[in-house]
């Protein structure tokens, strides 16, 4: 059970759009009901000993502008020993719709830009997530398979930052994918975004994984 990288004493804080806030900031508040709260409920379960602070800070909607705009306020003021990030849906599904949502090299930017204010301000330890897409509609011109044409270009900038400030990487996009080839994509989310609780549990598990638990 020492193998399981989160020590006690220490803060973990989990940024994000609404897959991370999942109602954190009303009737599930302070956690959310989706993964946040899972993996906390799990990590208490196995690891009761462990005094570990958890902090959700997703909002629902946000881009990594966004999470520009709120970084010191939400994230830098807590200054945790763990960071966690998962963005990029909405910058895609805004960029596709010629709103405010940053294409792929902006995206990387803007991305590397509160990482790198969160290592000057206390280096925690990373953690990022990618955006993931459950759906396998390839053929269609437009919708579903423009998404699922775009989104490489967003997952391969997370994994070049997650290399670049050595962070864990949890690759849920692929994880999904892996689940499709046995179950349809409404196993776990009633649309290709919002996960209900079965896919919460999958993107759970894979942080879990990369934590050592």
């Amino acid at each position: 059970m020492a193998r399981f990288k989160v020590s006690s004493g220490q803060t973990f804080l989990f940024a994000g759009d609404s897959i991370t806030d999942c109602g954190r900031r009303d009737q599930c508040a302070p956690l959310g009901n989706g993964y946040v709260r899972q993996i906390v409920d799990l990590v208490t379960a196995r690891y009761p000993e462990r005094k570990i602070r958890f902090i959700n800070e997703g909002i629902g909607g946000n881009t990594v502008r966004d999470l520009q705009a709120r970084w010191t306020d939400d994230v830098l003021f807590h200054s945790p020993d763990w960071l966690s990030v998962k963005i990029g849906i909405n910058d895609l599904h805004q960029h596709l719709g010629g709103g405010q949502g940053l294409g792929p090299a902006d995206y990387e930017k803007a991305y590397r830009d509160i990482l790198t204010r969160a290592r000057k301000r206390s280096n925690p330890r990373m953690m990022l997530i990618d955006p993931f897409y459950m759906s396998t509609d390839h053929g269609r011109a437009g919708g579903r398979g423009t998404v699922l044409k775009l989104i490489p270009d967003y997952i391969k900038a997370v994994h070049k930052l997650a290399k670049e400030f050595d962070a864990l990487l949890v690759k849920t996009h692929d994880l999904f994918q892996a689940q499709l080839k046995h179950r349809p994509a409404d196993t776990f989310c009633g649309e290709p975004v919002h996960p209900n609780l079965k896919g919460h549990l999958v993107v759970a598990h894979g942080v879990l994984k990369q934590l050592g638990w």
